[in-house]
């Protein structure tokens, strides 16, 4: 996640971020992958400001809240690293929601919303395909191949690590 507000790996929310995604994708899914499990701990410490989630901008400068619109964004856009960028955030913001706050899923896609009718776990798979498709030959393109085949596991992976930090809020 690219931000002028990052949250340094230094910083103990992303080591706690990182240290709750090697527990859970560990202990309940089996997976010892540090480059994927490195890239879910830096999505979920990116996104902490709110502001990242919604980074995507049309051209007056309004962010792109649908994901139907950030889609839109990639395939207008002029040159690769913008289309891969928003590809790849589409990846991640759908991840993100399908792991992590599955209860939102219905008013983000609610009646009227101009993403009523998307599947945030296809969409999500899609455009990690071909942001690694547009990443072709990088270790960043394999990791985010590999996030669009396990979509479904990272995201189920992502509420086992709600369950550890909500263990740790009330505990």
């Amino acid at each position: 996640m690219e931000s002028s507000h990052a949250i340094p790996e230094s910083h103990p929310l992303h080591r706690l971020f990182r240290g709750l995604t090697e527990y859970a994708f560990m202990t309940e899914l089996g997976i010892g992958d540090p480059p994927l499990v490195g890239y879910v701990a830096g999505l979920l410490a990116g996104f902490v400001p709110s502001s990242a989630v919604w980074r995507l901008r049309d051209p007056q400068g309004r962010p792109l809240t649908a994901v139907t619109a950030m889609v839109a964004a990639a395939e207008a856009a002029d040159d690769t690293a913008r289309r891969r960028e928003c590809h790849r955030h589409v990846g991640d913001y759908t991840l993100f929601w399908t792991g992590v706050y599955p209860e939102a899923l219905a008013k983000l896609r609610g009646k009227g919303s101009p993403d009523a009718l998307i599947d945030y776990q296809e969409q999500g798979k899609r455009s990690y395909y071909l942001a690694s498709a547009l990443s072709a030959g990088t270790s960043q393109g394999s990791i985010l191949r590999r996030l669009s085949d396990q979509f479904e596991l990272c995201a189920f992976g992502l509420s086992c690590v709600r369950r550890e930090w909500e263990k740790i809020r009330s505990g």
